[in-house]
């Protein structure tokens, strides 16, 4: 699949960071299946490398380096950026505090970013935002939510360490193109799901107290499958005239929260849900708001308004932009990435 209008040949040196990841793994392999022959995948010392090599096994004829490192130490940056054409940066940091999801999240991409700029040899740098850096507190209900939104300014009062460190590693990343010039694409994909991923989406509601709270029934869920995901991803390494563009991620035929939550439940595994209206919890959460703020946080935040609109809302979605610069489709309609997803899980059993 090399095509000439590709920024690289296929020997240019590829570095995925998570390449061991749910997603990084699926990068890993479809750069195989597109013609790419030298890659090197930075991993964590503990990481769990099963699927990288059955990867690494199947492509034998490729040169597939296991690169062993912390993001945190600027040696290993430096030594995993050395001759690097294009790097997909899809680690990032999942803690639960607002530090820890800086420091694996920013002070990480800093670090690279570093060794990119030393090294001076980087043709794209592909940043893995995230659909939670968005605030759609002014979009409408059935509004569009699309690259063109702001982003949201309010991560602690939102209650959202992971979106802040994303957000601010998108943050980073513009700095150090507008100092050093570094060529980069964001790319936002919306909620991944593949194989044996078996947690639903918040997006479709929480079992907080103890029973599953079903909200936004009717909202469309921005899904992308592993596969799909990944395929965008690579795209947007790849093509020529794209740089500092920015691409949501998210497939064609969207499923309805209500659908999906059925489907589960009879496909997979049968649990007791509650049907909870949008503005009745949004009620809720501006009530627990603001009796957190009250007694000055001594009730965490979990719930409050801007994340009761973020996730539950219901919005719009395309993949237009996707579509039209980078020439993707979904390789996998959704109702076979469907089929594939429950009968991993039932395989799982």
């Amino acid at each position: 699949m090399i095509n000439n209008d590709y920024l690289i040949n296929n020997n240019d040196l590829i570095l995925i960071t998570g390449a061991n990841g749910f997603i990084g793994s699926k990068v890993v392999e479809l750069l195989c299946e597109y013609g790419f022959n030298n890659l090197r995948c930075f991993v964590r010392p503990s990481g769990n490398l099963t699927k990288l090599k059955k990867i690494i096994t199947k492509n034998k004829e490729k040169s597939i380096e296991i690169f062993k490192g912390n993001l945190l130490d600027p040696d290993d940056c430096n030594l995993a950026s050395k001759d690097v054409k294009v790097v997909y940066h899809i680690a990032a940091g999942v803690e639960k505090s607002f530090a820890g999801c800086y420091l694996n999240s920013v002070v990480t991409t800093k670090n690279l970013l570093e060794a990119i700029v030393h090294e001076k040899k980087i043709i794209r740098f592909v940043n893995v935002s995230s659909f939670a850096v968005y605030s759609n507190m002014k979009i409408r209900r059935g509004g569009l939510l699309d690259e063109n939104c702001v982003l949201e300014t309010n991560f602690v009062e939102r209650n959202e360490a992971y979106a802040y460190g994303k957000a601010n590693q998108d943050k980073i990343l513009l700095e150090y193109n507008k100092k050093y010039q570094i060529p980069y694409v964001i790319v936002r994909p919306g909620v991944v799901f593949g194989p044996e991923r078996e947690n639903i989406s918040v997006r479709i509601g929480v079992d907080t107290f103890g029973i599953f709270m079903h909200l936004g029934g009717g909202n469309r869920i921005p899904y992308t499958y592993v596969d799909n995901c990944a395929e965008a991803m690579i795209l947007s390494g790849l093509v020529k005239g794209i740089d500092g563009e920015t691409f949501n991620i998210v497939d064609d035929d969207l499923p309805k929260s209500k659908y999906f939550l059925k489907q589960y439940k009879k496909r997979y595994r049968k649990f007791k849900t509650i049907k909870v209206p949008y503005r009745l919890f949004y009620i809720f959460c501006s009530l627990w708001e603001n009796y957190s703020k009250k007694t000055k946080g001594q009730l965490p935040p979990v719930f409050n308004r801007r994340k009761c609109s973020a996730y539950w809302k219901g919005n719009k979605y395309s993949n237009q932009k996707l579509k039209k610069i980078l020439g993707w489709k979904p390789r996998i309609g959704m109702k076979e990435a469907l089929d594939q997803y429950f009968q991993s899980l039932v395989n799982k059993k």
